[in-house]
């Protein structure tokens, strides 16, 4: 449903993607994550028609970004990560004039379904400036639903929303997965990315360097982690393989250590060398 093939992209002397390849496939929810500046955000607008890849090839739903836009954007819904919406309009007024640009059938019952799934029907009339960023966030996703479209892209859904509110959006999304459409993700929280999606691609500098689910790319890190203060007071983390090398380790340390399951965090600062931001 979304194919990259040796995507590259630079903005003046910033190689923003070099080469990156990889493809999702139907139904499937895939996270990208990645410390700012990685790439993520120029991955989506290639293929939400926002920017012009410099070379390779992306293709959404077997069309190409190149000679395809206008059936792109029929079956792609977008939240992008800035909030576009009108704030001085409703809820419901902001929804009829996508749904009204976009020429969705059946309108009026369309915006009524999207509103509910957001649990915004109550707000409909309610002005979008005295919408809390979650509800803000909620609006954006119901937009992007309008249309009915087989391919959502999300980047930085939960992005500014506490604890609670994002896991009000994971249940949304959730939804969504049922309903079979193929998603893309983009985040910066770990757990959000473990939570939902059923592949994960970590981007650094501009380079894909791993793709696999969830699972086996905590696996292929080791099972477990060994946590001790070092000589220097500093945090440090040793990976292992069995829960008996995991033991032999902790009782080889001179101070205290935590032994736990290895999580997707330990696999992106591993990967990247940097924590979640």
């Amino acid at each position: 449903m979304i194919e990259f093939s040796g995507v590259s992209k630079s903005f003046g002397k910033v190689q923003a993607l070099d080469r990156v390849s990889f493809s999702v496939g139907e139904g499937e929810v895939f996270g990208l994550l990645g410390p700012n500046g990685a790439g993520k955000t120029t991955l989506v607008k290639i293929a939400t028609l926002l920017t012009l890849l410099d070379s390779g090839t992306c293709r959404v739903h077997g069309l190409d970004v190149r000679r395809d836009g206008a059936a792109i954007k029929r079956v792609i819904g977008v939240v992008p990560q800035a909030n576009n919406l009108d704030r001085e309009l409703t809820a419901y007024e902001n929804l009829l004039i996508y749904g009204m640009l976009h020429k969705v059938p059946a309108l009026k019952t369309i915006i009524e379904e999207s509103l509910r799934s957001v649990d915004l029907w109550e707000r409909r009339d309610s002005v979008v400036s005295g919408f809390s960023g979650g509800m803000q966030r909620r609006l954006l996703l119901a937009r992007a639903l309008l249309a009915q479209p087989d391919v959502l892209f999300l980047d930085e859904p939960s992005i500014g929303l506490d604890p609670q509110i994002r896991r009000q959006m994971w249940d949304i999304i959730r939804k969504i997965r049922i309903d079979g459409r193929t998603v893309l993700i983009t985040t910066h929280y770990i757990e959000e990315a473990e939570a939902l999606c059923d592949r994960v691609g970590i981007l650094t500098k501009g380079k894909l360097t791993a793709l696999d689910s969830p699972a086996k790319l905590k696996s292929q890190a080791g099972e477990y982690v060994v946590e001790f203060i070092g000589s220097d007071g500093a945090l440090q983390q040793s990976l292992c393989r069995t829960e008996a090398e995991a033991a032999e380790a902790a009782r080889r340390c001179t101070l205290s250590s935590v032994v736990r399951p290895t999580n997707l965090e330990d696999v992106f600062v591993r990967l990247t060398g940097r924590g979640a931001e």
